[in-house]
């Protein structure tokens, strides 16, 4: 039984094979592997160069594989190893993680090159525990999605916990789309002072989620989940939209708003911007989307492509938590950003680690180069002002002048701050402050 289009055996013949083998009390290793980004490749350039591409995974897993293991595809972008044998965890592992090397080149079809990559969950049984083909399966394909929401391009063996995990992940997914529904989500805001006058020159919008029992929920627990369910895009779109509204009247000032990674890779997201501009009123020359280099990498011509028509509304682009990930010259050049915003850890770290000062100061110089301005996050003491505005910064965001509040007392700071005067953190309300994310492209709420 063979799919006819990558000429693998199908899902049915893996299932037949492994179960001959847990009858015979084999020890047994499972690999679920998932393409990164399939869909898009099929959005983007069509069906015919999805089916090429699925024909050239295959041949790479076979060459992979050799005649130690057997692979399948089981449908779609899914693809499937077994392994039997006493050393079936490492080997099959090993075989795993040669794929992920070979599917992190990018693949020639059509005179294109394509980047794709893979999520792998892996199971295992020891021929005598009771475990069915079915269930192997399954425990791989919870591994394969802990796989993903760990950042893509790895192996993970499945563990009894992930099952806890998954019905919680479940469950906060339904509160969440009730959360949705019920308002339950609030958009607070912190300034952005000039770091030579201290005034404040724009806001940044962050989410928090106030649930009906009166428990406060940070992003960095719910965006993930929201990542993965879809519903990023919704709760991206509230934030926008809220964030538009409540800026409307501050006195002109630049707004800040963080966009997914899943958001900018939605193809109708410049349509849904400048349908909430128009609905909105906001003058786009203000607004500022921030997005994380992560974005850019996991698809560089679709993010391009959305950049070019988001700039087209006039809209600005700022490169956040610049310093954590791959940005080089030549990347920076290539998306045209207005604005480097350097990575907290870069600025908070400086003052005691010459290597990481050092790389402050030649991003910096190399931002000014580019003609992008330069905000350092994350400032927290004096001398973490004094070190970033002599470094050549322009703006400075934390909690040595504000923290997050919300959009009520945004006016009112506004009215109250004179130059030259910091507003220190005691003028903010306590429990409102920004919470740590657990990955740079998931520390910012929208």
């Amino acid at each position: 039984m063979t799919d006819s289009l990558s000429t693998l055996p199908n899902r049915r013949s893996m299932h037949g094979e492994i179960r001959g083998k847990i009858s015979r009390g084999d020890e047994l290793a499972v690999a679920l592997i998932d393409l990164d980004g399939f869909k898009m490749v099929n959005d983007l350039y069509g069906h015919a160069v999805g089916d090429e591409l699925i024909k050239k995974c295959a041949v790479i897993l076979r060459e992979v594989c050799g005649g130690d293991a057997r692979c399948f595809r089981l449908g779609g972008d899914e693809f499937a190893i077994y392994m039997a044998g006493p050393l079936s965890n490492t080997i099959l592992e090993g075989m795993c993680r040669g794929l992920l090397e070979r599917l992190g080149q990018s693949i020639p079809i059509e005179e294109r090159r394509i980047a794709i990559g893979a999520s792998v969950g892996l199971s295992h049984t020891s021929g005598s525990d009771g475990l069915d083909s079915s269930e192997l399966l399954r425990r791989a394909d919870v591994a394969m999605y802990v796989s993903k929401r760990g950042g893509k391009m790895r192996c993970t063996w499945f563990k009894a916990d992930f099952d806890r995990n998954l019905e919680a992940i479940r469950d906060m997914d339904e509160e969440l789309r009730a959360a949705l529904l019920n308002d339950e989500f609030r958009v607070n805001y912190q300034p952005l002072v000039d770091a030579k006058t201290r005034e404040v020159v724009a806001v940044e919008s962050l989410i928090r989620w106030h649930r009906r029992d009166g428990k406060n929920v940070g992003p960095n627990v719910f965006i993930p989940i929201a990542e993965e369910s879809g519903l990023i895009n919704s709760i991206g779109l509230f934030v926008l939209r809220q964030s538009c509204k409540d800026a409307l009247g501050w006195n002109g000032i630049k707004l800040s708003v963080n966009i997914s990674a899943a958001q900018l890779r939605n193809p109708e997201f410049p349509i849904q911007l400048g349908q909430i501009l128009e609905e909105t009123g906001f003058e786009a020359e203000r607004l500022e989307l921030e997005i994380t280099e992560t974005c850019l990498v996991l698809d560089p011509v679709v993010a391009e492509r959305s950049l070019d028509l988001i700039r087209g509304f006039g809209v600005n682009v700022v490169l956040d938590d610049f310093g954590t990930g791959y940005a080089s010259i030549g990347f920076l050049r290539q998306f045209r950003f207005e604005k480097l915003k350097l990575d907290r850890s870069l600025v908070v770290d400086s003052a005691d680690d010459e290597s990481l000062r050092a790389m402050m100061l030649s991003s910096i110089s190399m931002a000014q180069a580019l003609k992008m301005n330069v905000t350092a996050e994350g400032v927290e003491t004096e001398a973490q002002a004094d070190l970033v505005r002599s470094a050549g910064c322009d703006q400075i965001q934390g909690w040595l002048y504000f923290k997050a509040m919300p959009p009520e007392d945004i006016a009112q700071h506004l009215s109250a701050l004179a130059p030259n005067e910091p507003n220190k953190q005691n003028s903010a309300e306590p429990g409102l402050e920004p919470q740590p994310e657990l990955r740079p492209e998931q520390r910012k709420a929208s």
